[in-house]
C-alpha cells in the first residue's frame, strides 16, 4: 500500500469542500452581530449610566476591562467546550446564555450586580469567536476564505453602526437596563433558530493542553499576532468605546448627536469590508495588514491632534473605516500561521491577548488620561504605538502550504 504524501489528507479534505456555502456564513453573521453588539450598547449607554450611577470616565472605562476579563476568560474556555461538546454546540451555549445574562442584568438594580453581570457577559460572548472562525474556515475551501471572513467581519461593523442608533431610539421609550434586555430576547431567539437550522461545525477542538500552548506560545509569530491584534482592537473598540464621551466632554457635543457620529462613522466600513477580502485574496495578507496599519495609525494620530465640530466627525469616520480592513487580513494571516488542529486554540490565544488588552485596557487608559489631561493625549499615544508597530509585520511564518498570495515569512513586505 503506498504511503500518503505529507499534506494530501488536507487537500483531498479542501477538494471536498463546497467553495463558498452562504447559509452558515449568514447565520454565523446574525450570532456574531448579536454577541458583539451586546458588549459594545454600553458605549452608547455610557453617558447615561455615568449620570445615573455617579462613575467618573475612569470608573466608566473600567466597565469595558469587566466585560474583556470574562471575555479573556471564556476565549481561554472556548477550547475545552469545543473539545467536549463540539463548534455548532459551543457557539449554540454561547449566544442563548449570554441572552440569559442580558435578561437577568437588566433585572439587577444594584452596581455590584451590574459589575458581575459584565463579566459573565464577557465569558459567554468568548465562546463564541475561535468555534466560529473554525466553523468558517473548515467549510469554506482556503481560497475563498479573505472573502468569507470580510462577510463575517459585516457583524461587527453592523453592530458598531446599529448600537448607538439602536440604544438612542430605544432609550426614547425603556430605560438602558430596558435595552439591555431586548437584546437579550434576540440573543435567546436566535440561539432556538440556530439550534433548529444551523449548520457546519460538527467537528470537535483539539483539547487543550499546556504543552501545546506552550508550543503555541514559543512562536514568534504568535506574539507578532498577538500585538498586532492589541492595538488594532485598541484602535477599533477601546477608542470606539470611549468616543460618545470624547464627543461630549471635550469636542462639545449633544449627546444623541455623538452617539448618531459614533454608529454612521462605521457605515462605510460595511462597503469596505467585501473590498478588504479581495484585496487580502489579491495582494496577502501581509501586504494588506501594513496598509491597514498604515492608515489605522495615521487617522488615530490626526483625530486626537486636530479637532473641530466638522473636522472631528470627518476623522472619525475615516478612522473607524481604516481599522475595517485589519481583521479579514488579520484572520487570515493567523488561520495560515498554523495547522487546522491549533487553529482554534491559537485564535483564542491571540484573541485573549489582543482583546485584553485593546478592548479591556485601553478604554480606561484613555478615561485616565482624560481625566489628568486629555482624551486627544491617549489617541495620540496609541496613533504614534500604531505606526510604530509597522515593522514587525517583517517577522511571522505560515505553516507549510498555507501561505498567503504574496507572503513569504521573514522577509521585508515591499
Amino acid at each position: 500500500m503506498p504511503m500518503p504524501v505529507p499534506g494530501e489528507s488536507v487537500r483531498l479534505r479542501e477538494t471536498n469542500l463546497r467553495p463558498f456555502p452562504l447559509l452558515p456564513v449568514w447565520f454565523l453573521v446574525v450570532i456574531f452581530y448579536l454577541n458583539i453588539t451586546s458588549r459594545i450598547v454600553f458605549s452608547p449607554l455610557l453617558p447615561v449610566i455615568e449620570g445615573e450611577l455617579g462613575f467618573r470616565h475612569g470608573e466608566a472605562g473600567s466597565l469595558f476591562l469587566l466585560i474583556q476579563i470574562g471575555y479573556c476568560l471564556g476565549l481561554l474556555g472556548s477550547g475545552f467546550v469545543a473539545s467536549w461538546l463540539n463548534h455548532r454546540r459551543t457557539i449554540l451555549v454561547s449566544t442563548t446564555t449570554l441572552g440569559a445574562v442580558l435578561l437577568v442584568m437588566s433585572r439587577s438594580a444594584s452596581v455590584t450586580g451590574l459589575r458581575a453581570g459584565l463579566v459573565l457577559l464577557g465569558a459567554f460572548a468568548g465562546l463564541y469567536l475561535p468555534s466560529g472562525i473554525a466553523t468558517l474556515t473548515g467549510e469554506i475551501r482556503k481560497e475563498h476564505w479573505g472573502k468569507a471572513l470580510a462577510i463575517h467581519e459585516l457583524a461587527p461593523n453592523l453592530g458598531f453602526v446599529t448600537a448607538p442608533l439602536l440604544a438612542e431610539a430605544l432609550l426614547r421609550f425603556l430605560p438602558w437596563r430596558g435595552v439591555l434586555a431586548v437584546l437579550g430576547s434576540l440573543a435567546i431567539l436566535m440561539g432556538g433558530i440556530f439550534a433548529l437550522a444551523g449548520h457546519g461545525g460538527s467537528r470537535r477542538a483539539e483539547p487543550p493542553r499546556f504543552d501545546t500552548m506552550k508550543q503555541i506560545a514559543r512562536d514568534p509569530s504568535f506574539w507578532v499576532m498577538a500585538t498586532l491584534f492589541a492595538v488594532s482592537v485598541g484602535s477599533g473598540l477601546g477608542v470606539y468605546t470611549m468616543m460618545p464621551l470624547f464627543l461630549v466632554t471635550e469636542i462639545g457635543l449633544e449627546r444623541e448627536l455623538a452617539n448618531t457620529i459614533a454608529g454612521l462613522s462605521r457605515g462605510p466600513g460595511i462597503l469596505l469590508v467585501f473590498f478588504s477580502g479581495l484585496i487580502t485574496d489579491r495582494i496577502g495578507h501581509r501586504r494588506a495588514l501594513a496598509i491597514s496599519l498604515l492608515t489605522m495609525g495615521t487617522f488615530t494620530l490626526l483625530l486626537g491632534m486636530v479637532h473641530g465640530r466638522v473636522i472631528t466627525p470627518a476623522l472619525v469616520i475615516l478612522q473607524s473605516t481604516s481599522i475595517v480592513c485589519f481583521f479579514p487580513a488579520g484572520f487570515s494571516m493567523l488561520s495560515a500561521m498554523f495547522p487546522p488542529h491549533l487553529r482554534n486554540l491559537a485564535v483564542s490565544m491571540v484573541t485573549i491577548v489582543g482583546s485584553f488588552l485593546g478592548a479591556g485596557a485601553i478604554p480606561p487608559a484613555i478615561g485616565y488620561l482624560a481625566e489628568v489631561s486629555s482624551f486627544s493625549a491617549g489617541l495620540i499615544l496609541l496613533g504614534v504605538v500604531t505606526l510604530a508597530l509597522l515593522p514587525v509585520l517583517r517577522y511571522g511564518k505560515s505553516s507549510p502550504g498555507m501561505d498567503g498570495k504574496a507572503d513569504h515569512p521573514n522577509v521585508p513586505v515591499g
